[in-house]
């Protein structure tokens, strides 16, 4: 066992005396020695309750053989630190995530893991660790939230940020939206929409890491998330023994499943963040390109919150992705051979079925015989950009209007809100990538109280956007302003063109006034200078390559 080298022979007496001052028997350091990585806190709705997930994946563990040896991990709440300098930290604490699990594994000599997430960049934070250790583990997350419920219809955290911009056009009062306010979340779990998220918890089980359910079983199914959990506890003793490691699960097959149900369900842009950066912990290079390549063989069938009205639960109700993914196979797109924590894919889907199919369309009956996630290029976005293509109205999927540029998310809702953006313009968010921002924030607050406000306008951000936003939003347009990219020269009053069908993302301005205007740009001085966030800036790497460190 790999963890025999802090329990074994002579030279161990010390570790072995440290570990009974804890209570660890002479039977216990006989098994395998199973790290619980558990990122429990009291500051995001979805881990206030994984101490009881924990707990039962310790259960299982114990009962098959294993030593359950729990450990913490941080979690930055993406809905808290939204709107302000807060949202600077939580793409640059997947790293601090992922850099920490692999501290605690390696300096402990664990022989696997369960890893114990829920939200935004915690999920793919473990995710990132797992590929990189290469120790059997399996991930088990805490489950999305119910929807709420107003005036009967469903609501969620979406909803809210929304409801900003309603109360400032007049649709909506302010007490009204106090009163939506405590109806909105009305429990633990990870917010009820296919946002972040959810969409990085499903995608764990098409990768193989996680077991059925995993992304869909709600938080407030106590029962059933237990049970997932002594489980998962269960399997990853399994795992040691056989000797199954995350790289033999999450190869290139695991993640063009990844990326297929991705398009399928509609799911955040930020997964074309995430999964690269997974990839290559994984050992692997996923480009842009391969988003795109699948996006144009693919089916939307499932369409959720934001997109639609269905949440979480109902996809559960509706088969969960064992369904999405059965009635995928028929696009040919789905890899039935690879390796899961449970065995093959094919094993895994066998019987699976749509069980409500207004949430589960057929692939003949698609929302779009096209992915949910578009990847647009061009002169404004030569290494690429993103769209939520499945999000976009129909009349703003060929958008052309005039630049309306800030240098930060704040001067862009003092503009919104203050009335200067109007129908035909285009707001350009630069300064927020990776490096710029840094931590390149989520433009949740401008695209909800654009929403809320009615407007239709296009939004460009080399930054990124919540899974909640909706609409013309595109995001992770590189390079970034603060490398020097085409985002960095528009001036007000340029034409642009936002061209989904096409792919395209073009300023209308000439090759020649566009090299005019590189020769006269300075880079500006970092809006960070000290502590983490200064050493996050000077390694980060362009979010067309996951915004992963050098």
């Amino acid at each position: 066992m790999r963890s025999d080298v802090v329990k074994k022979g002579v030279t161990r007496t010390a570790h072995r005396t440290l570990f009974h001052a804890m209570g660890y028997s002479d039977e216990d350091l006989q098994k395998p020695l199973i790290g619980v990585v558990n990122a429990f806190n009291e500051i995001i709705p979805g881990h206030i309750h994984l101490r009881e997930i924990a707990q039962a994946v310790k259960l299982g563990i114990a009962a098959a053989g294993g030593t359950p040896v729990e450990f913490p991990a941080i979690g930055i709440c993406d809905g808290i630190a939204m709107g302000h300098d807060g949202m600077k930290y939580p793409l640059a604490s997947r790293e601090l995530i992922c850099d920490s699990i692999e501290a605690m594994a390696n300096a402990h000599a664990f022989d696997g893991l369960v890893m114990i997430p829920n939200c935004d960049k915690i999920v793919p934070g473990m995710l990132m660790a797992a590929g990189r250790v290469n120790i059997p583990t399996v991930v088990v997350s805490g489950g999305p939230m119910l929807a709420g419920r107003y005036q009967g219809r469903d609501v969620s955290v979406s909803t809210m940020f929304e409801a900003a911009g309603k109360v400032e056009s007049g649709q909506l009062s302010r007490e009204e939206m106090a009163t939506m306010e405590h109806c909105a979340c009305p429990g633990c779990g990870s917010c009820a929409g296919l946002f972040t998220a959810n969409t990085m918890n499903c995608l764990t089980e098409v990768l193989g890491m996680g077991l059925p359910g995993n992304g869909t079983i709600p938080a407030a199914y106590t029962g059933a998330r237990r049970i997932l959990a002594k489980k998962a506890g269960a399997t990853v003793m399994e795992l040691v023994k056989k000797q199954i490691r995350p790289r033999d699960i999450m190869t290139m097959q695991a993640f063009e499943n990844a990326i297929a149900v991705d398009m399928a369900i509609g799911g955040s842009t930020n997964t074309v963040l995430h999964l690269p950066a997974i990839a290559h912990e994984a050992g692997l290079e996923l480009p842009l390109a391969k988003f795109d390549e699948i996006s144009r063989k693919a089916a939307y069938i499932c369409k959720l919150s934001p997109g639609g009205t269905y949440h979480m639960q109902d996809l559960n109700e509706a088969g969960g992705i064992n369904a999405v993914m059965q009635e995928l196979t028929k696009t040919g797109l789905i890899h039935t051979d690879a390796l899961t924590v449970t065995g093959t894919v094919a094993e895994r889907i066998k019987g699976a079925s749509i069980q409500r199919p207004e949430v589960i369309h057929t692939v003949e009956n698609a929302y779009m015989h096209k992915g949910g996630i578009a990847i647009l290029t061009g002169n404004l976005a030569p290494h690429g950009s993103v769209i939520k293509e499945s999000a976009v109205e129909p009349e703003l999927l060929t958008y052309e209007g005039t630049a309306k540029c800030y240098n930060s998310e704040e001067e862009a809702i003092k503009a919104i809100m203050g009335g200067e953006i109007k129908e035909g313009h285009v707001v350009v968010i630069r300064y927020e990538g990776p490096k710029g921002g840094p931590g390149m924030r989520e433009m949740l607050n401008p695209t909800a109280v654009i929403t809320g406000m009615g407007l239709k306008v296009a939004l460009l951000t080399d930054g990124r956007f919540s899974g909640a936003s909706r609409g013309a939003c595109v995001g992770h347009i590189s390079p970034e302003a603060m490398e020097g990219g085409p985002i960095a020269l528009i001036e007000d009053g340029d034409k642009i063109l936002v061209d989904v069908p096409n792919r395209k993302l073009e300023l209308e301005v000439s090759d020649e006034e566009l090299a005019r205007r590189k020769a006269n740009w300075q880079q500006p001085e970092p809006k960070v200078k000290t502590g983490y966030l200064s050493r996050y800036a000077r390694l980060v790497t362009s979010a067309n390559t996951g915004a992963v460190l050098q």
